[in-house]
């Protein structure tokens, strides 16, 4: 359960990107452990690769973007919610543009994608960071925060003055079942009247009835309507999972935001890694599970193993 994860085979897709509404092709590959998530551009051979870490966030503006001396790639938070979701550390994507295909808006299709080719267990341990003191970053009235728990929980809650979407908040517990039941087909959202200002500017280009749920001023306009109650919160949760496995390795404790986003959730990874006293990285082994927790004054988490790096 604590070994490294790659895919058993390469996988991929030819599908739309959300910006240029123009299709792009995207291999997933398997990569060796500890390699990480790297993504690739082909259309920019000279460039290097773009590891997806925290501190290479770019731009958070609509989409979480990472770069790498110059070159980007967008939108890559459902890509990678869906690797943390099926527990795949390494691999290495190919793409032919600077986006990730926006596929149905939601993880789903990647998640899918994982299962029809499975992931292959690597002779390597995770590293897995603890939350060891309370910590939080705030903007406004948006505030996000870790606090010490026994495993990975997600608490999030959302306010919009719509009458469809008003106040939701919805508590999980992660685990690969959890999230694909409960997460991963949740898709994006948006207002009709703010995708009409992005397409009439050149942006969002992609953007459709196909790959997102859009709202006017009273109601869905989709006519399928929703896939599931309290979609919006449970889409924010799928968001804040990619954005929170920019980390680089799985997280030990409680994640709790209120009209949190992209860029609050970076800011929230950065304060993190500033103040080391408030973590510890542990490796999995077999031994001294209780006491390396005991060490750390949180409860025992049931199946974590670990010895300090």
């Amino acid at each position: 359960m604590h070994l490294q994860r790659t895919l058993k085979k390469e996988t991929g897709c030819f599908s739309i990107g959300l910006h240029t509404g123009r299709k792009i092709n995207m291999k997933i590959k398997p990569a060796p452990a500890d390699t990480g998530i790297v993504f690739v551009r082909k259309d920019l051979p000279d460039s290097a690769p773009i590891y997806a870490r925290y501190d290479n966030v770019s731009d958070t503006t609509l989409a979480t973007t990472i770069g790498f001396n110059g070159a980007t790639v967008s939108t890559v938070e459902h890509l990678l919610s869906a690797f943390s979701g099926m527990g795949v550390d390494n691999a290495l994507i190919e793409l032919d543009s600077f986006e990730v295909p926006v596929m149905d808006g939601s993880a789903l299709p990647f998640v899918n994608m994982l299962k029809e080719v499975g992931t292959h267990v690597q002779k390597k341990n995770k590293k897995m960071l603890i939350i060891k003191k309370q910590l939080s970053v705030s903007s406004g009235d948006s505030s996000a925060m870790f606090v010490p728990a026994d495993t990975f929980k997600i608490s999030y809650e959302i306010e919009f003055q719509h009458p469809v979407i008003g106040k939701q908040s919805f508590d999980m517990t992660f685990s690969d079942e959890a999230y694909e039941k409960e997460i991963c087909a949740a898709q994006t959202f948006g207002f009709l009247k703010d995708l009409e200002f992005l397409q009439a500017r050149g942006l969002a280009l992609g953007g459709s009835l196909k790959n997102a749920i859009v709202l006017d001023d009273q109601k869905i306009i989709n006519k399928e309507g929703q896939r599931m109650p309290l979609v919006f919160v449970r889409h924010k949760i799928l968001d804040a999972i990619g954005d929170l496995f920019l980390l680089g390795m799985p997280i030990i404790g409680h994640f709790i935001a209120y009209k949190s986003g992209h860029r609050l959730n970076n800011l929230l990874l950065r304060e993190l890694m500033s103040q080391p006293e408030c973590w510890e990285i542990v490796t999995g082994t077999d031994r001294q599970t209780h006491q390396k927790l005991h060490h750390l004054q949180i409860p025992a988490f049931r199946t974590l193993d670990a010895v300090r790096v």
